[in-house]
């Protein structure tokens, strides 16, 4: 028996809930809520949404941190020269990490096929959250995560995310507003020769020698500690 509540269906079935139009939102819930200037945190999907956020709607968004910045090479051989061995070993690991996200691959092709297995079976839901969470210490946070997706039957609205990001627009004009950066040593490193190409206003850059992709939860200390610093140098 479905222990599910019974939902309304979810207004992404509208289509086009790409990056930008969830950045649009979060501007406009900000709004509401009374803030005329904040400043965005991203990780994950939140570091495509969150300099969006800036980009789109830099009257209220005074800078954005990010734990990744999402930059790669554009495939022209020139911008390759030069690099140093460093720099090769965090584009072999990029490769790597990229490979291994077969999930957002799957996703951009065919969100539906995937929301219908997940829809249907709260096994396959979870087993899908603790795939893509693995890394995470706490098996409670991984617990709760799929709870969400399972009684709010959103797993097909979270795969059109990459869908919808993969066939929209694209920005081609570097960001201007002040952008801060945590990079952590398990998670993939930005190149910074290629994310000055899109972000013409990087304020600050850390790499750190723990934490993951999930740094919120591996190591807290160091990502709190980053982001009251980068906001610290913008007041």
């Amino acid at each position: 028996m479905d222990a599910r509540p019974p939902v309304q269906p979810s207004r992404t079935a509208i289509g086009y809930w790409d990056a930008a139009r969830t950045a649009d939102a979060w501007a406009e819930l900000m709004r509401r809520l009374g803030y005329e200037r904040f400043g965005a945190h991203g990780n994950d999907a939140g570091a495509i949404v969150s300099p969006l956020l800036g980009r789109r709607h830099g009257d209220q968004v005074i800078g954005v941190h990010v734990n990744q910045i999402l930059s790669f090479p554009s495939g022209d051989p020139a911008e390759f020269e030069g690099l140093s061995p460093q720099d090769m070993e965090y584009l072999g690991f990029l490769q790597s990490f990229v490979e291994h996200a077969v999930h957002d691959r799957a996703q951009q092709a065919q969100p539906q096929t995937l929301a219908h297995a997940l829809a249907d079976s709260p096994a396959g839901q979870l087993a899908w959250i603790g795939q893509l969470l693995g890394g995470v210490p706490d098996p409670d946070l991984i617990l709760t995560n799929a709870t969400i997706y399972w009684l709010t039957n959103t797993a097909a609205s979270s795969a059109r995310f990459s869908y919808e990001n993969h066939h929209g627009a694209k920005e081609t004009e570097p960001t201007t507003f002040p952008m801060g950066l945590a990079s952590f040593a398990y998670d993939f490193r930005p190149l910074r020769r290629f994310a000055e190409r899109d972000h013409a206003n990087i304020v600050s850059w850390n790499e750190y020698d723990r934490g993951s992709h999930w740094a919120a939860h591996d190591a807290p200390d160091l990502l709190i500690d980053d982001i009251r610093g980068f906001f610290r140098k913008l007041t």
